[in-house]
């Protein structure tokens, strides 16, 4: 994202009064439309605001809660994606996580159910398996840099011949989105 005058759906810059908390350099919110109508994201502006207790832990027990490989795809790169009406950002985290707080914008795909829900992605099922040539990119995120249900519904959908290069990785997740 260069400029708030060449990305559609970017808010214009503060002008005058004190500095705002920007997404990026002169980007104040982001506007998008979702089936639920019309959504903004922005910074919260209160300098005094902290995560609840839920998302301010950085430890969890391993395993399975180990560090995952790190990917280049931050939070600027998100929100250019849930601007992209190509692009699915799948949470796939259970559903009843998803249910509770997900970034706005995505999908619920649960890792525990990918297998079986890749036509939500584009993929068509044939009698020998998924046909996955035609699919859309997807942004997989979870909870965090500690788990690891996006990198295993990464590798499931590989192994059922989703191509790699359609994947990204959101490895901040819910908990660095918060942040």
């Amino acid at each position: 994202m260069s400029d708030a005058g060449s990305t559609p759906g970017l808010g214009e810059a503060a002008v005058g009064g004190s500095a705002p908390v920007c997404i990026a350099k002169d980007i104040v919110r982001v506007s998008m439309d979702t089936p639920d109508g019309p959504l903004e994201i922005s910074r919260i502006g209160d300098p005094d605001h902290s995560l609840s207790a839920e998302w301010s832990r950085t430890s969890r027990p391993v395993p399975p809660a180990v560090l995952q490989p790190l990917a280049p795809l931050g939070e600027l790169e998100l929100i250019e994606m849930l601007l992209r009406p190509d692009v699915v950002v799948a949470d796939s985290r259970k559903l009843e996580q998803y249910s509770k707080y997900t970034i706005p914008g995505a999908i619920s795909l649960p890792f525990t159910e990918i297998e079986d829900n890749l036509d939500q992605l584009g993929c068509k099922r044939t009698e020998a398996g998924w046909d996955c040539n035609e699919v859309r990119p997807v942004a997989l995120l979870c909870v965090g840099v500690w788990c690891g249900q996006s990198p295993t519904a990464i590798r499931k959908m590989v192994a059922v011949g989703y191509p790699p290069e359609r994947i990204h990785y959101y490895r901040n997740g819910l908990q660095g989105w918060l942040l």
